[in-house]
């Protein structure tokens, strides 16, 4: 991270229109979208419209309903009728608002994201939603101070929008390249087969747990007991009948296919027609998506690496992800959900190519130095003890006659299981520093190894707790301006680790080194 760099993170992204800007057009949202708008604003009401109607019977508070709803279809229509933008030489300038007036404007050189997305309420008409970001991340829900959301925006338009914000053009000099640009460069596209490894990424259990959850909720708020249908009854009664291991056996089976076939529709939904290329101003672009399609572009300019995750059920069955760590753009809380996925779930191999056609090397290929052995005690103490300390918790309460005794006891019989997890934990650990990337490996049920740039860090942290100077370990921490912000080394030798930190940022902890051979 250059000096500059460090120096626009920490000013505001926000700031007054500039001067002189007056004869930049003015760009007000698409018209059409004032068919959706009001519908999609009714949808949102629905329950407290239909309360109103159905338990008001003439109350006061019916109106209230009634008014909320009204407020709300007009809110709506008055952003889409009174919203406008336009781009200056210098900013990105944004007006809305009827009776309240709002202005926000973001200056160009700061602009590190425009993500495209389409859902199928402006699929309808070709149109898009143009995210506009600096890069930093804001607190809470929705769009923050260093965001600008055009909801409504043709499919054409929102794509110029991307081509002259992030390469930093005219509009002019933008569509004159533009015409004459060559075509993009394909690095990767989805490949049907690639659909064997969705079920070993567990997504579909996720949306099991959720409705669960939610008809869960629903029937205690409502004080109705789900066994009271029919059918739940007919299916309790049939395993009343069977075997219990039969009918855990059976139960197993039938999660693991429901799982299956909707990890399966997510993965199809998510990443269909995905393709990767990169265009000839510099820039990758990811396009994905069935029903709601994104648009991301990753300006190889700010590329400081790539890691590679491993999850553990997808490990087993030789698949990966890989993910961009670049900065400027943002990290969520999974790498579908945010805007760094470069390769959805597909074989280790090909994630190998895709890091090595993005960065011009493969530096997570690199043969990675192994951690002492004491390491391997670290991760076999830390993972046993947490499952005796539950057994013991457990073991309590149920002397105390709050528990019956299989909890305590299923609890113990996890003990071989995370002595084999940290045993795991342990194999996965690793290091190296080649060429210009500094690789570090770690994790078991979610195993990531990531390459960062030497020249992005922004230093190097040196931890030790008690336990690790009993044992002559440390965890070197790389804090790093891009990705998940910082990226450790775990449990390393000490005089490894240090060397290791020295060459990686040549002279940083050299004055600490000689320190300690002075007090030696």
């Amino acid at each position: 991270m250059t000096p500059t760099e460090a120096a626009e993170s920490t000013e505001p992204a926000v700031t007054p229109p500039a001067e002189g800007t007056q004869d930049a057009p003015w760009h007000h949202l698409d018209r059409r979208m004032l068919l959706i708008r009001p519908v999609l604003d009714l949808v949102k009401s629905l329950p407290v419209l239909l309360g109103a109607l159905l338990f008001g019977h003439g109350e006061p508070w019916q109106w209230i309903g009634l008014v909320f709803t009204a407020i709300a279809v007009f809110t709506g229509v008055s952003h889409v009728l009174t919203s406008r933008y336009r781009i200056t030489e210098s900013q990105v300038e944004w007006r809305t608002g009827l009776l309240q007036r709002k202005q926000r404007a973001i200056p160009r050189d700061r602009i590190r994201t425009v993500d495209v997305t389409s859902e199928p309420k402006h699929r309808l008409f070709s149109l898009a939603a143009a995210r506009i970001g600096t890069g930093r991340h804001s607190h809470g829900k929705g769009p923050g101070k260093d965001e600008l959301v055009l909801d409504a925006v043709t499919t054409a338009e929102a794509q110029r929008l991307r081509t002259l914000l992030l390469h930093r053009k005219t509009e002019a000099v933008a569509a004159a390249t533009e015409a004459a640009a060559p075509p993009e460069q394909l690095i990767a596209a989805v490949d049907k087969r690639w659909l064997r490894y969705a079920p070993f990424t567990l997504s579909g259990l996720a949306v099991v747990g959720a409705v669960v959850g939610t008809v869960y909720h629903f029937a205690h708020e409502l004080h109705f007991d789900p066994v009271q249908f029919s059918l739940v009854q007919a299916v309790v009664g049939h395993f009343a009948d069977t075997p219990v291991w039969l009918s855990l056996v059976v139960a197993a089976v039938g999660l693991l296919v429901l799982v299956s076939l909707l990890s399966i529709g997510g993965y199809v939904l998510s990443f269909w027609n995905f393709r990767l290329t990169r265009e000839p101003a510099g820039t990758l672009h990811v396009r994905r998506g069935l029903i709601t399609t994104r648009s991301v572009s990753i300006e190889e300019d700010r590329l400081r690496g790539a890691e590679i995750r491993e999850p553990l059920p997808l490990r087993l069955a030789g698949g990966a992800r890989c993910v961009a760590i670049a900065a400027g753009l943002r990290e969520g809380k999974s790498a579908d959900k945010g805007g760094s996925l470069l390769l959805p779930p597909a074989p280790l191999v090909r994630t190998h190519e895709v890091v090595a056609e993005v960065l011009g090397e493969d530096p997570v290929a690199t043969p990675l130095v192994r951690h002492p052995r004491r390491a391997l005690y670290r991760r076999l103490s830390r993972a046993v003890l947490g499952v005796l300390l539950l057994a013991a918790a457990l073991y309590g309460l149920a002397w105390l006659g709050a528990l019956p005794d299989w909890p305590w006891q299923a609890a113990l019989v996890l003990v071989p299981f995370a002595a084999l997890v940290g045993w795991d934990r342990y194999r996965g650990l690793g290091h190296a520093l080649t060429g210009r990337y500094l690789v570090t490996r770690s994790g078991s049920l979610d195993r990531g190894t990531a390459a960062v740039r030497c020249d992005g860090l922004t230093g190097i942290v040196v931890e030790r707790s008690y336990f690790q100077r009993r044992a002559g370990l440390v965890t070197l921490i790389a804090p790093v301006a891009a990705g998940k912000g910082k990226y450790q080394v775990l449990d390393v030798g000490e005089a490894a680790g240090l060397a290791l930190a020295d060459r990686a940022l040549p002279g940083l902890l050299t004055p600490f080194l000689t320190a300690d051979r002075d007090r030696g």
